[in-house]
């Protein structure tokens, strides 16, 4: 077993001497910020540091000084120690990547206090120095021998981190006039004010009026400037918003306090002039921050039980998603309890058959593979552990649930078992809907508006394109 033991008083000599080296990574540096929360932008932005005189990352000054109390703490004089007092003079900024090497030496000893002086210097892999100064401890008068305490694994993981990234590439998107439907709470119609604050939307809002203003009021926000369209009641106002989607007066709609299917009802009615060849088919664009890429699950909150050839549709919508968002060729797992074709389970069998439609030309734009388990479709050591060779494996894009019951209880693991964020959008109408839940946080409602603008832009773009 590995063990840490000290050097007694009596065991010291002026001139002793122990030391470390350690590589400075970034995650050494978050994990201080997180520790210390020191948010200093020379430590932390990028962008920031280049435009200040070091024009990189560097470390805190203090990272260097804990791994001198490592030294103190673990080694010289080591357990039992008592620290006194400690003078630093930072000679040289620590960068990404630099190793640097702790050396601490003995330079006086007090006997009668049992008090320590030590010279400290920190260099880096040029020995050049970059810390000097001295500490002053108090040494331990009996031997310990411990064992090294194993310490936990940390895992640094920045929620929203993705949506961040879509939400900024969403600035270059033009704002979509965007109906929201019946925000009579402040919780929608907060929603809908901050995106178009962020220039994601022009909110044109559709329902009650006085039930609006009566949120707007509770919420302490000014509606000046922006259109409402009155309606009666919820039902009333997803008729309107789809009237106003069909004349071409927006280009997105938006739920608010209303009920989805009351929302869909309107939208897929023969009626509606929404409709295309496609089945209409629901999103959730997930931020899993244990998972190294954006995820997307379909159909968790629109299909039932979809056929193969909904299934086929809800493939596509997803796929045609991946693209407005720039993944090019998106990896598709359609998602069931095994990774054979097994006659019992008829979602394997719907597998294999999307993948010879994809196969086909039938879908395009993706890599689809199935039939697949979940931790297949996401885990690489896993799929190594099985011997499961696919290029999907370990690491899917999209997720194709069996039916709305297992996607939206996958959906809802990753949330609340992941910390994931989940934002949510409706495709195969002829605008997409942003779809939204009360639990949602703030970012998770600006996403999917993000995901709507970005839709908007592509579809607007790849029309354009098509033109002679």
């Amino acid at each position: 077993m590995d063990t840490i033991q000290n050097r007694t008083f009596d065991e010291l000599r002026v001139g002793d001497s122990a030391s470390l080296t350690r590589t400075l990574t970034r995650e050494d540096i978050e994990l201080f910020a997180v520790m210390s929360g020191d948010v200093n932008p020379a430590h932390l932005d990028d962008e920031y540091a280049r435009s200040d005189m070091f024009h990189k990352v560097i470390a805190h000054g203090m990272w260097s000084g804990a791994l001198i109390s490592t030294v103190l703490g673990t080694q010289l004089p080591g357990p039992g120690t008592i620290y006194l007092g400690q003078s630093l003079r930072f000679l040289k900024p620590v960068g990404l990547g630099d190793s640097v090497t702790v050396t601490l030496s003995v330079a006086r000893l007090d006997p009668e206090q049992r008090r320590v002086t030590l010279d400290c210097v920190v260099t880096n892999q040029a020995h050049e120095e970059v810390v000097a100064g001295s500490a002053d401890v108090i040494a331990p008068a009996e031997k310990i021998v411990r064992p090294r305490v194993a310490l936990p694994e940390v895992r640094l993981r920045e929620r929203g981190g993705r949506y961040r990234a879509l939400l900024a590439a969403a600035q270059d998107a033009p704002r979509i006039r965007t109906a929201v439907v019946h925000p009579v709470d402040t919780v929608s119609l907060l929603g809908a004010l901050e995106a178009a604050r962020q220039d994601l939307i022009e909110p044109v809002l559709v329902g009650p009026e006085a039930k609006i203003r009566r949120a707007a009021l509770e919420a302490g926000v000014d509606l000046a400037g922006i259109r409402i369209v009155p309606t009666e009641h919820s039902h009333a106002a997803a008729e309107a918003a789809v009237a106003l989607a069909r004349a071409g007066e927006v280009q997105a709609l938006m739920k608010g306090a209303l009920h989805t299917d009351e929302l869909m009802h309107a939208v897929v009615a023969k009626e509606s002039g929404l409709r295309t060849a496609r089945r209409v088919s629901h999103v959730f664009a997930m931020d899993v921050p244990t998972y190294p890429r954006p995820l997307f699950i379909t159909d968790a909150a629109i299909n039932v039980t979809p056929t193969l050839e909904d299934k086929r549709d809800i493939v596509q919508n997803a796929i045609d998603l991946a693209h407005a968002l720039g993944i090019a060729a998106p990896r598709v797992a359609i998602l069931s309890a095994v990774e054979t074709v097994y006659p019992k389970i008829a979602s394997t069998i719907e597998a294999a058959a999307l993948c010879k439609m994809a196969e086909r030309g039938q879908i395009g734009g993706g890599l689809v593979d199935g039939p697949m388990a979940f931790d297949l479709a996401v885990s690489g050591e896993a799929a190594a552990t099985k011997g499961f060779v696919s290029p999907v494996a370990g690491c899917a894009d999209v997720l194709v649930v069996p039916d709305l019951e297992a996607g939206n209880m996958l959906a809802k693991q990753l949330e609340y078992l992941a910390e994931a964020q989940v934002a949510g959008i409706v495709l195969g109408a002829r605008v997409p809907i942003i779809l939204t839940s009360r639990a949602d946080g703030p970012l998770a409602r600006l996403a999917s508006c993000a995901l709507a603008a970005l839709l908007v832009r592509h579809q607007s773009a790849s029309a354009g394109s098509s033109m002679p």
